[in-house]
């Protein structure tokens, strides 16, 4: 009897026991019910915090969301901000909105041009203070907004992209207007920022991607006159850039939108704003094929006021409309492994936001 209790308790160390006043489930053990509670969708987990303390307890020390990673499970969800009243997050399964805390910020911050980025579990906010670059971030775990620490190098108008907990920033101009040639890395677990190597030009007005393992850097402006063409490629290897000339042929212009690209199963995708096509890139040949055509104008702004994304194995695309009934904003999905029919792409109205404007301030997509 007393080496079967020890067995047991070696076994049970750090998990509830069956039928324990303190488990998860009273009849499983705790391991047993999460592998359950991961499957449990990421807009119910408000619900299931207030079950109980260890519910609640399981939700806040994010738990659920390591394992779901360790087991590849992951949702899409759609963050946009296109009215003053704030962040709303969209789940396309469910077709439900969810309106997130305002930003504890200052009015400099407040009513300054932002860019976004959702890496892991977090959503980042970069704007500008008084006096300096901030960063807020959102924590899915917490649901709450939190000041994030400074980069190395703090910009704006910067290149920047997300693969799980890591995320990668490149160019922009520093707050005396300085375009940057500099790049880093944040990772969302340790919460800090590393500085990369140089890239090989300095730019700003420009868009990055991860695509086979690798980040990039596309299009933009290395100077209010000087549109750059090229492309630069990370290995993470190596920790070398290579430049690839002729990678973004559509030259930016200063009053141009950053280049609109989206990566889905490795795929580059872009918009051409005077055409409102969607092109899709040859990476053995450097060149672009066009494919058809946006849902929504792109050209009538430049480019500015719409979201161009990948939303798992779909490219989303976020943009105004006006009609009989007022303004709106509409969520379109196309799924690059439907194909192309005569020349058309089949884009799927996933949900209208009416009332909401026609202008989309920041989008982001958060998996995980």
């Amino acid at each position: 009897m007393g080496s079967m209790g020890g067995d047991n308790d070696g076994r049970s160390r750090g998990r509830s026991r069956v039928g324990s006043s303190d488990s998860l489930f009273p009849a499983f053990h705790d391991d047993v019910a999460l592998n359950c509670l991961v499957w449990v969708r990421l807009s119910d987990y408000v619900s299931l915090a207030r079950v109980n303390r260890k519910f609640n307890s399981l939700i806040k020390r994010g738990d659920l969301y390591k394992l779901r990673k360790q087991m590849g499970i992951s949702e899409h969800w759609v963050y946009v901000v296109c009215d003053p009243r704030g962040w709303e997050a969209f789940d396309p399964s469910t077709k439900k909105w969810m309106k997130l805390p305002k930003i504890p910020c200052d009015e400099c911050f407040k009513h300054s041009d932002k860019e976004s980025l959702a890496v892991g579990s977090e959503l980042l906010v970069f704007g500008r203070e008084l006096m300096e670059f901030a960063i807020w971030k959102y924590s899915l775990v917490r649901r709450n907004w939190i000041k994030c620490h400074s980069m190395n190098l703090p910009r704006c108008l910067f290149a920047s992209s997300s693969s799980g907990s890591i995320a990668v920033v490149a160019g922009g101009s520093d707050k005396n207007g300085n375009v940057l040639k500099s790049a880093e890395l944040y990772n969302s677990e340790l919460g800090n920022w590393e500085l990369l190597p140089d890239m090989n030009s300095p730019r700003k007005l420009c868009s990055g991607f991860f695509m086979d393992g690798k980040f990039y850097v596309i299009g933009g402006m290395s100077s209010p006159t000087e549109p750059l063409t090229s492309g630069e490629e990370y290995d993470f290897q190596t920790r070398e850039w290579k430049k690839i000339e002729g990678m973004y042929p559509n030259e930016n212009r200063a009053a141009q939108a950053p280049p609109l690209v989206a990566v889905v199963d490795n795929q580059l995708y872009a918009v051409e704003y005077l055409t409102n096509m969607v092109k899709r890139y040859n990476k053995e040949k450097n060149n672009w094929k066009v494919l058809g055509r946006l849902p929504v104008r792109a050209d009538s702004s430049n480019g500015w006021g719409l979201a161009f994304k990948a939303c798992g194995d779909q490219l989303l695309v976020v943009g105004g409309q006006r009609g009989p009934e007022g303004e709106g904003i509409v969520l379109n999905s196309w799924r690059p492994n439907s194909g192309v029919n005569g020349g058309a792409l089949f884009w799927e109205v996933l949900d209208v936001k009416e009332n909401a404007g026609v202008f989309v301030y920041n989008c982001a997509v958060m998996g995980c």
